[in-house]
């Protein structure tokens, strides 16, 4: 709940003590004129400044509540605290690409590719069992294709699928 509408909640609560007060106050007061009808030695009864006390007292507290209220009506709001929250990142399904055409060693690398996402151009010599320069020339065909690319990482490539 914002602060306005904290304050204006508590103002009108207070707007209802205040007349509750001022009920309570008469009830009393007409209460002593039946009870106490008398004055005592030409003084009026002593309940009449008690009640008197009393309600200034509830009136004290009821002004408090309502300034208390005003302060949170004409406060700056509070800036908003954003809180960014992980999102789970859904597994890209295997994207169908397009093989016909390809030799069959061409899609052996493009699949074992497909499987790692991200793949060093060493372990596909170790995967697949090719020699270096055989590698080379299967990626610079299917890179030339559009299939994947190579990023060039200290001595070594990693090989991407293309977006």
């Amino acid at each position: 709940m914002e602060n306005k509408h904290v304050g204006y909640l508590t103002l009108g609560i207070s707007v209802l003590i205040v007349f509750i007060i001022f009920l309570f106050n008469n009830a009393m007061k007409s209460i002593l004129i039946q009870g106490c009808p008398l004055e005592h030695g030409g003084i009026t009864c002593p309940a009449y400044s008690t009640i008197t006390q009393q309600t200034y007292l509830a009136l004290g507290i009821a002004g408090i509540l309502a300034l208390v209220s005003l302060v949170l009506i004409f406060s700056k709001q509070s800036e908003k605290v954003i809180v960014k929250t992980k999102t789970i990142e859904k597994k890209p399904e295997k994207r169908n690409i397009d093989t016909t055409g390809l030799r069959p060693e061409e899609r052996q690398v493009l699949n074992l590719v497909q499987e790692n996402k991200t793949i060093f151009q060493a372990e596909l010599i170790e995967k697949t069992g090719f020699g270096k320069a055989k590698i080379s020339r299967i990626l610079d065909r299917l890179e030339g294709k559009g299939f994947l690319e190579r990023k060039r990482r200290g001595m070594t490539n990693v090989v991407v699928l293309k977006d």
